[in-house]
């Protein structure tokens, strides 16, 4: 059969471009979200590679950290008070089904309480003469979620824990270059975390991204990503009516490969407020800065280290240290 003479060649060199072209790309962004209690509850996604999953390959990871909170702030109208830990474990899986195709699924555990991190912030923040807003003047680790206004209001005091709010996405590859590519993203929200223990927003959201990942950034050995993007979100009762509901986010990533084995990454990423408020903590637009590495001890496995900051203080946890352990047969 003459057809198939040449369809099977064909086919093969599809397949090893679509495979060399993939491990060119393999960097990766730090798995970042910012997890405080409020903005913590919508779909926003962290940022990932452009490249889709070649077809019947797969990627493993386990992300996991523990985040800081503390805010204390009262307007005429509102009062807020945010003092506790978040940790959290995300099995994140992603399976190519079809060329430049594949599918995502984030299953995240979550748990709130009163933690062990205070004492070591106020420590730090000694050392190097910076405020501490407030935290040293309130008894050490302890757990409140607490929020009052003319239209709604919350209190958590105690601990909680169990799975969140799960996540379905497809990336598409939208065009490749030898040094760039671009792609699409669509994914899905849905309500499956417990809204009275701050596990779920009690709503399904629905987010589109565009992602942009290249290579050697002016001839440095950088591997760089990007992406923006929108999410509407399902109507939460803890977020009351304040609630935006149409939100963007967007991100920056820089993967320096320092060795073969070794990148040491810097990341900024963004997002709209959760509330329509006059407290920065709600209202205002978050921005969270991480410094990572990363190890590469085979050719199969992975491990990040981070540490997460708000740069706008109070719109993200105060800090949070997070590792990554990733499996990419």
């Amino acid at each position: 059969m003459p057809g198939c003479s040449l369809f099977f060649p064909r086919t093969a060199v599809l397949v090893l471009t679509i495979l060399a072209l993939n491990n060119t790309f393999a960097s990766e962004p730090l798995y970042v979200t910012n997890t405080s209690p409020l903005a913590g509850l919508l779909g926003l996604p962290a940022q990932r590679t452009a490249a889709s999953e070649t077809p019947g390959s797969f990627t493993v990871a386990m992300h996991a950290g523990v985040a800081s909170h503390y805010v204390s702030k009262q307007t005429p109208t509102e009062e807020l008070h945010i003092d506790g830990e978040t940790a959290s474990v995300v099995l994140d899986a992603r399976y190519g089904f079809a060329p430049r195709w594949d599918v995502q699924l984030e299953l995240p555990w979550i748990q709130h309480s009163r933690g062990q991190l205070d004492s070591v912030i106020d420590s730090w923040h000694d050392l190097w003469g910076t405020s501490t807003g407030g935290r040293s003047s309130s008894p050490p680790d302890q757990l409140r979620y607490y929020y009052r206004a003319p239209d709604n209001a919350f209190d958590l005091p105690d601990k909680v824990s169990g799975v969140g709010d799960i996540t379905l996405a497809l990336n598409r590859e939208l065009m490749r270059t030898e040094k760039s590519l671009l792609s699409a993203r669509l994914g899905y929200k849905f309500a499956s975390g417990r809204e009275s223990n701050f596990l779920g927003s009690g709503g399904d959201d629905v987010f589109i991204s565009l992602n942009v990942s290249g290579v050697d950034l002016g001839g440095w050995p950088l591997g760089w990503h990007g992406q923006i993007g929108y999410l509407r979100a399902g109507s939460s009762d803890l977020l009351g009516s304040q609630q935006e509901k149409n939100l963007w986010f967007a991100g920056v990533s820089f993967d320096w490969a320092v060795r073969d084995s070794l990148s040491l990454l810097a990341q900024l990423d963004s997002h709209a407020a959760p509330l329509d408020s006059d407290i920065t903590a709600l209202g205002s637009e978050a921005f969270l800065l991480s410094l990572g590495m990363r190890w590469r001890f085979t050719q199969q496995w992975s491990m990040d280290f981070s540490l997460i900051e708000d740069v706008r203080v109070s719109t993200a946890p105060d800090v949070t240290f997070q590792a990554s352990l990733r499996y990419r047969p």
